[in-house]
């Protein structure tokens, strides 16, 4: 049977929240995977200081769910409380951190998330070799910062279009290609050593053992890619997903779909649903994982979609009888 099942297990989880002039609903599913290895984070009001901040992020777990659960739990908390990320902050103030405080806190909270977690002993004795990816978006008042390590990805509708995407790193990559056979490793068949289909992830301690290279010099770096974009009034929304979504559906089919789907409900949760079972349905082998995030400006509800919706089901039933 190998790391599918006989059939696909399609009992999706759900949530659904609101806050800060954002709502966001998710969804996720085993599929035919034999284990379910992703996991997300969605936090409306980041705790010490920063009520108005937001953060959302998909894990995709390889070799095992550890290290995306430990993740979806302890990741935010090792971006907010180092250093880096508070520099500017005096005792008992009130002020935001900077742009570049708070890229150079993700990069730093990503290492050391990375080094903590190496020290688990399941981790250390090689009795559990899971990885994960990691792609995330933290929502300030004035700016959304993405966040990716891996290929998980995110993407930004704004005024009727893709505005950004986050990129996926991948082995053939050529600055990737580089760090890797400069580790000492090499590409086959664009996989690190012939394996492993990522080139940064966190966990996949196999790969960060080279002697005299830092961690973000191993053939597999958690270094995460960090991009911050002004918002704007026309930003729509945002989705973050998994490959297993990515593979069968491109950055613009996906957020057509979406706005699609928003303008006949105005559940986010059921819209999430909609992309998964349709990504299964293109044929989809992999765990799916979608966060959709919408903005005050997202599209509406119209009658005369749900009208033409409700025409296409009928006409399909038809066709079906």
């Amino acid at each position: 049977m190998g790391a599918f099942l006989d059939k696909p297990k399609t009992e999706k989880h759900n949530a659904h929240g609101a806050g800060n002039g954002l709502r966001y609903g998710l969804s996720s599913m085993q599929g035919w995977r034999v284990e379910m290895e992703d996991a997300h984070t969605a936090v409306v009001g980041i705790p010490h200081g920063l009520e108005d901040w937001s953060f959302f992020a998909v894990y995709d777990g390889h070799a095992g769910s550890r290290v995306a659960n430990y993740c979806s739990t302890h990741l935010l908390e090792h971006i907010t409380n180092n250093e880096d990320f508070r520099a500017t902050e005096k005792p008992g103030s009130a002020l935001e951190p900077s742009v570049e405080n708070v890229k150079s806190g993700i990069r730093t909270g990503f290492l050391k998330i990375d080094e903590c977690m190496r020290n688990f002993s399941d981790l250390r004795n090689g009795m559990d070799r899971s990885g994960s990816t990691a792609v995330g978006v933290m929502i300030s008042p004035e700016h959304v910062y993405f966040i990716n390590c891996g290929d998980s990805r995110a993407v930004l509708y704004r005024n009727g279009q893709v505005c950004f995407s986050t990129q996926d790193h991948k082995p053939c990559n050529p600055r990737e290609k580089e760090r890797i056979q400069n580790a000492g490793g090499s590409v086959m068949i664009q996989r690190v050593n012939g394996s492993l289909a990522v080139s940064r992830a966190l966990g996949d301690y196999d790969y960060k053992c080279v002697d005299g290279k830092g961690p973000t010099e191993q053939l597999v770096s958690p270094e995460p890619e960090v991009c911050e974009i002004l918002r704007a009034e026309e930003d729509e929304f945002i989705i973050l997903a998994c490959d297993g979504i990515w593979d069968v559906m491109s950055n613009e089919e996906l957020c057509e779909f979406v706005k699609s789907r928003l303008e006949v409900s105005d559940d986010l949760e059921k819209v999430c649903n909609w992309v998964v079972d349709t990504c299964l349905h293109k044929g989809s082998r992999d765990n799916m994982s979608i966060v959709l995030v919408c903005f005050s400006n997202a599209p509406k509800v119209s009658d005369a979609a749900v009208k033409k919706d409700a025409e296409l089901d009928k006409y399909l039933e038809s066709r079906v009888e």
